[in-house]
């Protein structure tokens, strides 16, 4: 009796941990002919009150996954990699072109706009938020002006 209340509890926390970070808005850029690497932007949407990071992320479509930010540095913008990404409690994180992203390198095949990616993302806790993020064209999410 007293193992399957300690296994009730532990299923009940983890459904609470399992709520704790949403996603919208997933994509992965498709990629140009011989381009090897491509990017996954998104909104991280923490459902609880208190600070989560995600800590990594991996894919079966790259050899490598990184967390990466940009930068201007002396008028140039530069792209590294970073060891967390965090999103504040009941807050959100928007991973987009020019600021947090997710890098994937060594592509295992070409992205084509409509192939679908998986895509895992690690939080500080241990958990795991799986998705499967459409691929969009090389220039969605980017904004343009005349100036």
């Amino acid at each position: 009796m007293k193992f399957k209340m300690i296994t009730l509890f532990l299923l009940s926390i983890s459904s609470v941990f399992a709520a704790s970070l949403s996603i919208e808005g997933a994509y992965v850029r498709a990629t140009p002919p011989g381009v090897p690497n491509s990017a996954a932007f998104m909104t991280l949407i923490n459902n609880i009150s208190e600070d989560i990071s995600v800590m990594k992320a991996s894919s079966s479509f790259a050899q490598t996954v990184e967390l990466h930010a940009h930068d201007m540095s002396d008028g140039v913008m530069r792209m590294y990699q970073i060891r967390v990404i965090d999103v504040a409690a009941n807050d959100t994180t928007v991973l987009k072109p020019g600021g947090y992203h997710i890098m994937f390198f060594g592509l295992k095949k070409p992205l084509k706009e409509g192939d679908t990616v998986d895509l895992e993302l690690t939080l500080y806790n241990g958990e795991t938020v799986k998705i499967m993020a459409p691929v969009k064209k090389v220039m969605s999410g980017m904004k343009h002006s005349k100036n």
